[in-house]
């Protein structure tokens, strides 16, 4: 945990353990009921707000066992989803998978619906890991005269109205009277602000278009579900197929490391940032 030595001698950490249950708090006395999973969630809450009021921005904090036991993750099998699925489960969470291998067609509304339709929830985390680059014989298009309306469809079916579809779902299945947590995976590139090099005109658009229709159900989502959080998160460049051929110059991490990376901002967000997009770090992308 990089702190500042200020920060260090205000945020003497210590570490509670109640079964399997590891909590990371700051401060060395607060009124806290080690016995009441709410009493710890609460203060964890509190004292990571604090932390990041005061520009300290923890890596490793591990409340998943008290905020997110019930986990959906669509997407399991790609990746970062399977990377996804797998911490969870070493950090104690119950995970529903799917993917294509178990029937979700994202491209097609009527397997979305009967798929999602058949789970019961609540899920304190519905983790959104769907996403391509490019059709399976195509590449991103690196000028204006290679867009072609059938392949940026494909793109757009998949990176953008997929997850739409399965957002639709998302509050009937969201844990409603706690925390709860949608993260659809976006990508840096899909921000307007930041494009500074063009190319990649689907992909980009793709995940801009997704960017917003998070951000439209986080708003909606917070007038029903008041401590629910909806992000888009960037998780860095990963090795997987998916970036392979693409990676270039760009520094890549395991997937296991991202899923852990990626899991670590979620444990931190606050309903105030939902509707937000972020990176592995944490750190605001701009639109």
């Amino acid at each position: 945990m990089a702190r500042s030595e200020a920060a260090k001698k205000k945020n003497v950490a210590r570490q509670t353990h109640i079964g399997r249950v590891e909590v990371r708090m700051c401060g060395s006395r607060h009124a806290v009921d080690y016995t009441n999973e709410a009493s710890i969630e609460k203060r964890f809450l509190s004292c990571f707000g604090q932390m990041k009021a005061e520009g300290v921005v923890p890596t490793r904090l591990r409340p998943m066992s008290l905020t997110m036991k019930n986990a959906l993750v669509l997407g399991a099998t790609g990746g970062i989803g399977r990377a996804v699925v797998a911490t969870l489960k070493e950090r104690g969470a119950q995970v529903t998978g799917l993917s294509r291998s178990d029937g979700l067609d994202v491209t097609d509304p009527a397997s979305v619906d009967r798929m999602l339709a058949a789970l019961e929830g609540p899920f304190d985390l519905i983790f959104v890991a769907i996403g391509i680059l490019a059709p399976s014989d195509g590449s991103p298009e690196k000028a204006l005269t290679a867009i072609e309306a059938s392949a940026m469809s494909q793109v757009f079916a998949v990176n953008a109205i997929g997850p739409a579809l399965i957002l639709r779902h998302a509050p009937r299945v969201l844990a409603k009277d706690k925390r709860g947590v949608v993260a659809v995976l976006s990508a840096r590139v899909g921000s307007i602000g930041d494009n500074q090099i063009g190319g990649w005109h689907s992909y980009r658009a793709s995940k801009a278009a997704v960017n917003q229709i998070v951000h439209g159900a986080a708003i909606e989502l917070g007038r029903s579900h008041k401590q629910s959080i909806c992000v888009a998160l960037h998780p860095g460049t990963v090795e997987t197929p998916f970036t392979a051929d693409y990676a270039g110059r760009h520094k890549t991490v395991p997937a296991a490391e991202a899923a852990s990376n990626l899991l670590t901002v979620i444990d931190g967000l606050t309903p105030d940032e939902t509707g937000g997009f972020f990176d592995y770090a944490g750190k605001r992308i701009p639109w």
